[in-house]
């Protein structure tokens, strides 16, 4: 089981990276149920505006869930809503960084809000947006 590394606290931050495989595109599609050809067909992928095959953004998105359970807060986090916005694409290969940063919590409640983005290994944003959590240490 996961530990918790980060005290919950405002300004408080935690990161988790993952390099995107293929494998992980093609188990992704066979659990959602997601089978569009941009994720999987490198010849239909290429005559799209991405110029190849792309992960499913939620495939990185789910990395935000990954900080929360095993990180900040840690294991018990119950993830409430989650906001964002896919600015770039993940293509395979790519090593994806998730971060969520603590704006505000009431230790009273349980109730957290966090900042949430990814980054490709460029730095680039994938993805940026907003969360709320209910956490009771």
């Amino acid at each position: 089981m996961s530990e918790k590394t980060v005290e919950m606290e405002v300004g408080a931050t935690a990161e988790y990276s993952r390099t995107v495989t293929e494998d992980d595109i093609v188990a992704f599609a066979e659990i959602s149920g997601d089978d569009n050809p941009v994720h999987l067909d490198e010849e239909y992928a290429a005559g799209t505006v991405f110029k190849g095959r792309i992960a499913h953004g939620i495939l990185s998105l789910s990395f935000i869930s990954t900080v929360l359970g095993t990180k900040l807060p840690g294991p018990g986090c119950i993830y409430l809503e989650q906001n964002s916005k896919f600015k770039k694409p993940v293509y395979p290969g790519d090593t994806v960084t998730a971060k969520v940063e603590v704006l505000e919590y009431d230790p009273k409640t349980g109730k957290a809000s966090l900042a949430t983005t990814c980054h490709n290994q460029d730095g680039a944003l994938l993805i940026e947006g907003s969360a709320r959590i209910l956490f009771r240490e």
